[in-house]
């Protein structure tokens, strides 16, 4: 088992062999998490979000919910979950998604595709390759008219979310470094990644070989018998 904290607005990745798990640990509280998840032995199949949605009929994900690709497989499973409601259709902030939203005054400031697209350069990924994102412990409701909020997290200190990998997958995180709404409360903190690999299966009982059984010792007279 492997434990990362990953600082306030800081990027991190990982390769999770099937069957694996990750744990992420919201350490203080309303901080949301930008996650992107692909087939490691073939990155071109990543994370649906329409997949995903149509799947489980909810647009909120929580424990049970099975995150799937674009080719409708199954790439990682909410295994547990201490918070809920995580969002997968607000996306991630950018530099430009700021500007209109806040001002132009914001564009200097570090985004989440920002993270994604340094981390992934690391392995082999580029502008092409990201794709909507889930943003965990991020409270995204929907309103009547269709309209999305980004209002106060429901997090707290030490909640935790796992996943199973269902394959071996690659995990894509930007530690949001938002500071302009309340998915972060306005001041990011860290988050701690935890790895578990499979356990190792018990290897087969082996068969135990019967011994032979001992030569029956030869009479004197018959072994005489036997020279003669």
């Amino acid at each position: 088992m492997t434990a990362v904290t990953v600082p306030a607005r800081a990027p991190w990745s990982a390769v999770i062999p099937a069957g694996g798990l990750l744990t992420l640990t919201d350490l203080h509280g309303n901080q949301a998490v930008d996650f992107l998840v692909y087939d490691a032995r073939d990155t071109a199949v990543r994370y649906s979000a329409p997949d995903t949605i149509q799947h489980q009929g909810n647009i909120f994900l929580t424990t049970g919910s099975v995150l799937l690709s674009n080719e409708h497989t199954a790439l990682m499973t909410v295994v547990a979950d201490g918070c809920g409601g995580h969002d997968t259709i607000a996306g991630a902030c950018s530099k430009e998604s700021n500007t209109l939203r806040y001002g132009h005054h914001t564009w200097s400031q570090h985004a989440c595709v920002d993270n994604f697209l340094a981390e992934g350069a690391r392995r082999g990924l580029g502008k092409r390759d990201l794709v909507s994102n889930i943003n965990w412990y991020m409270n995204v409701p929907v309103e009547d008219d269709g309209t999305l909020g980004i209002v106060d997290g429901r997090s707290a200190p030490g909640l935790e979310v796992t996943l199973r990998a269902e394959t071996e997958v690659l995990v894509l995180v930007s530690n949001c470094p938002q500071i302009n709404n309340p998915c972060n409360g306005f001041d990011p903190t860290p988050v701690r990644m935890t790895v578990a690999l499979p356990e190792a299966p018990e290897a087969p009982e082996t068969a135990q070989t019967p011994a032979a059984p001992e030569a029956a010792a030869v009479p004197a007279t018959a072994e005489a018998a036997v020279r003669g």
